[in-house]
This record gives C-alpha cells, sequence and structure tokens, in this order.
C-alpha cells in the first residue's frame, strides 16, 4: 500500500504533525507516538517496545502517550518503512534486513551464517562502533536509529527431520526477506519463501512452506510449533531488530521532550537486550513441555558441516551488501 501525502496527513497525530513541524500545539494535548511492530507483545521485542511506553510515559510526566500495534495490526510488513518515512508512525522496530530496499544493504551483513559465536558477542558489536557505522547509512533516508534489539540465533521448524544440510534439499523454507538468508538456504538446496510474519502460520499449517527460520521466542508465541513436528537447535544464523524513528520528527522534539524520550529509549534497549536471551531459553522449555515436537540439537561437529556448507555465502555477498562491511564485522566478531 502506497500512501499518499494527505493520507499521510491524516495519518498522523495532530499533536506529533504539530511538532514535527515546529509548531506551538501542546494545548491539544499529550504527544501522541505510534511505535508498530510485528511481532507478539510477550516477544522480548513486544516486552520492549512496552517497556518504552511505560518509562516514556513516566519520565515525560503524561506529556507523551505512545500507543503499541503488534503484529502487524497498523501497516503490514512491507508498509511499515514507507509509514515511518513519512511519518505516520514515528517509531519501528523491524528485522534488520528490512532495510536493504531502501539502499542499506549493509545491515543484511547481520545476516550472514555462522557470524556470531554468542549473544554477548552479538551485543558487545552492535553497541559499538559497528552499531553506530550501520544507523549512519539510514540518515539520508529520514531515518534515525535508536537502537539494536537481540532475538538470539535461529532455529529451523520443519515438516521432517532436518539434521544434515541435505535434509534442506528441495524444501520450501520461509524466510523474512533477507538476500543472505534467500542465498544461504539456496546453496542447502532450499527454496526459499518470502513471507510476511503475519502469513506464516497459515501458510505451515495448509503446506505453502515445508520449513522456516526463527528464534525460540517467535516459534512459541506465533505457534509455528503447532504446525510443524521438527525443531533444529542450529544457531546457524542470529536476528535482531532496529529501533527506528522518522528523523524529521525525532529530531524536532523539544528538549524538555527529547531528554526524557532518550533516557526511556536507553533504559528500553537495555532491558530487552538483557531478557532476550532467556526468553528465548524459557519459550524452548515450555514448547517441550507441550511433547508436540521432535527435537534435533547439532553438536559442533554437525554445525561444522553446516558451517561449511554456508560458507560461500560470504563470497556471494561482497557483492550485495559490500566487502567493507563484511571486513568490519569478521574483525569485530575475530575475537571471540
Amino acid at each position: 500500500m502506497k500512501l499518499s501525502r494527505r493520507q499521510f496527513g491524516s495519518a498522523i497525530s495532530a499533536a506529533a504533525l504539530t511538532t514535527a513541524y515546529g509548531r506551538p500545539g501542546w494545548a491539544q494535548g499529550p504527544l501522541v507516538i505510534k511505535f508498530s511492530h510485528v511481532v507478539a507483545n510477550d516477544t522480548p521485542k513486544g516486552k520492549g517496545s512496552l517497556q518504552f511506553k511505560e518509562l516514556a510515559e513516566k519520565y515525560t510526566g503524561g506529556k507523551v502517550k505512545v500507543e503499541i500495534y503488534q503484529n502487524s495490526t497498523l501497516y503490514k510488513d512491507k508498509e511499515e518503512i514507507e509509514a515511518l518515512q513519512l511519518g505516520a508512525v514515528q517509531l519501528l522496530a523491524p528485522s534488520t534486513a528490512k532495510f536493504a530496499p531502501l539502499g542499506a544493504k549493509e545491515f543484511e551483513a547481520l545476516d550472514l551464517p555462522f557470524l556470531f559465536n554468542s549473544d554477548e558477542q552479538y551485543a558487545k558489536v552492535l553497541g559499538g562502533d559497528v552499531g553506530k557505522y550501520l544507523f549512519a547509512k539510514l540518515e539520508a533516508k529520514g531515518i534515525t536509529g535508536l537502537g539494536f534489539w537481540d532475538n538470539g540465533f535461529h532455529m529451523i521448524t520443519a515438516n521432517k527431520a532436518v539434521v544434515v544440510p541435505a535434509d534442506l534439499q528441495g524444501l520450501k523454507v520461509r524466510i523474512s526477506g533477507s538476500k543472505v538468508a534467500d542465498q544461504y538456504f539456496r546453496k542447502l538446496g532450499a527454496i526459499p519463501q518470502i513471507l510476511a510474519f503475519s502469513e506464516v502460520y497459515q501458510s505451515m499449517q495448509t503446506g505453502v512452506v515445508d520449513a522456516g527460520e526463527n528464534t525460540a521466542s517467535n516459534i512459541l508465541t506465533q505457534k509455528f510449533y503447532e504446525v510443524q513436528k521438527h525443531i533444529t537447535i542450529a544457531r546457524h544464523a542470529h536476528l535482531q531488530y532496529a529501533v527506528v524513528a522518522n528523523s524529521k520528527f525525532w529530531g524536532s522534539l523539544p528538549p524538555d521532550i527529547k531528554a526524557p524520550l532518550d533516557k526511556a529509549m536507553t533504559e528500553a534497549n537495555d532491558y530487552t537486550n538483557g531478557i532476550a536471551r532467556q526468553e528465548n531459553i524459557d519459550a524452548l522449555a515450555e514448547m517441550k513441555k507441550t511433547g508436540k515436537n521432535e527435537f534435533h540439537v547439532l553438536d559442533e561437529a554437525q554445525r561444522k558441516v553446516w558451517r561449511d556448507a554456508m560458507a560461500p555465502t560470504y563470497t556471494w555477498a561482497e557483492s550485495r551488501v559490500g566487502k567493507e562491511v563484511i571486513d568490519i564485522l569478521q574483525k569485530a566478531t575475530a575475537s571471540g
């Protein structure tokens, strides 16, 4: 759905529109910030957005009201970035691969297989110069980066046991849209299928796709485990989201609003990344209790087979995301 400038004018709240264009208008009531994301509120990202809402409203003394739109209830996957750029939503937390269509393909390098060794390493890398480097790519697009939110390592769900790479041969595997993910699955003989997150459950249930990759918390809350019997704990790639704002809106906020919102976001970032790992551990345990699934845990020798099979993706990715960002990431992750 393309949003016209007229639709933009009606979609953005009156208070937010007044602030964004620098005109006085606080008498209209609290500033409304629309915060949209694609997952459920009981995931790490969902809980992070609710934490930001609570803190933002508290720290601004009620001058700000944050409206959370979970599960793509406001805009679908492909519409969200455009809505953010136009100002119809002020905050967004998409997967990092969503920025590639804007020309910021460097973000897709975060999807490279076996890039991160641990959640701690991921947090250190994205919390430093690498994160700043990536967010700088969005400024010209009218988007300001506010933080990265960890959602952990991918597992594979499927209608059959997937233990070795050859088990994916010919399977239709749902991916979120990353060209890097598309490539590493193709290297294994799979057939990647791009589907909006809101369409995945039904597509798995009806056999439109045979498999998918996601984190434990998403697999649980979206109930993918109910329609895919086999779950492979591969930890082959990492899923992260970027919290971003409409630059014109965020940059025009008066100091008495901007400072407490920055504080709320910093604390929400720390909170979300702090709970992500445990949320995935708990989600995996909860799924195991249901007895609905067969779990396949890859040991280090098995993961090496997968790593070697996916390794050519790095060479391919140089022409997609650029050698520079790959070199920066490999240098940052080389220390373990």
